[in-house]
């Protein structure tokens, strides 16, 4: 059984991105399950790797259909797939994500998306205690050379109740906490960009472990488990 992503994958999602319409879909519903196929045999794979180094409580393969109810953007398909990872709860933090897509436009990521009103203000007041032991693992040159900095959105100005002074604001003010790693065409169709993908997400490591301790403890250290 294959583990690579054939350049059937990144055709078929190419001509989509041109002929996005339910006609031209439907004439190759065949055609796409093959694809999609592919693409979820690749995701257990990989699902098996990160098992061996990590505990994951599921594995999502995306739809290919956008909701369009509330979207100006009315193209019925997303032109990539996709597939998420997420670590076994509640005692390890964060997740993992593969994006499919031509072009030169995929990439990994791997982080706190969306961190519920609790996780991000215990994250916050963690910074705002001491953000030294987090700087120097983003700062490490084993984490950055795969990882580089940090993404995601951020407020204009300090969260209320925070010095818009504080020495670590500019991690303070993040209302999410990603990191992202682009792949070219070559690189997603090559025999070696499981392990790659899967060496990546092993890079991550000492940040999930950090923000997993952080957010299973209080501000005291105690444990909420």
């Amino acid at each position: 059984m294959s583990t690579t992503i054939p350049e059937e994958v990144l055709s078929f999602l190419k001509d989509l991105e041109k002929n996005n319409n339910r006609d031209w879909f439907n004439e190759r519903k065949s055609e796409f399950k093959a694809v999609k196929n592919e693409v979820k045999i690749f995701c257990n794979a990989l699902l098996t790797e990160l098992n061996k180094h990590d505990k994951i409580e599921n594995m999502k393969l995306f739809r290919i259909y956008r909701d369009v109810r509330f979207s100006k953007n009315k193209m019925p398909y997303k032109t990539h797939l996709a597939c998420s990872f997420r670590r076994l709860k509640p005692e390890l933090r964060g997740g993992y994500y593969l994006h499919i897509k031509p072009n030169n436009e995929s990439f990994i990521a791997t982080g706190f998306w969306d961190p519920n009103k609790d996780d991000l203000m215990r994250i916050r007041k963690e910074f705002e205690i001491d953000a030294t032991e987090i700087k120097a693992i983003m700062e490490k040159e084993s984490f950055k050379s795969v990882w580089g900095t940090i993404k995601g959105d951020e407020l204009k100005t300090a969260p209320r109740g925070f010095d818009k002074g504080h020495e670590a604001i500019d991690l303070i003010k993040k209302k999410q906490f990603v990191f992202t790693k682009k792949f070219t065409d070559e690189e997603v169709m090559h025999p070696d960009f499981l392990k790659n993908v899967d060496a990546s997400f092993k890079a991550i490591r000492p940040y999930f472990d950090y923000m997993s301790d952080v957010l299973t403890t209080d501000l005291n250290g105690v444990s909420l488990l």
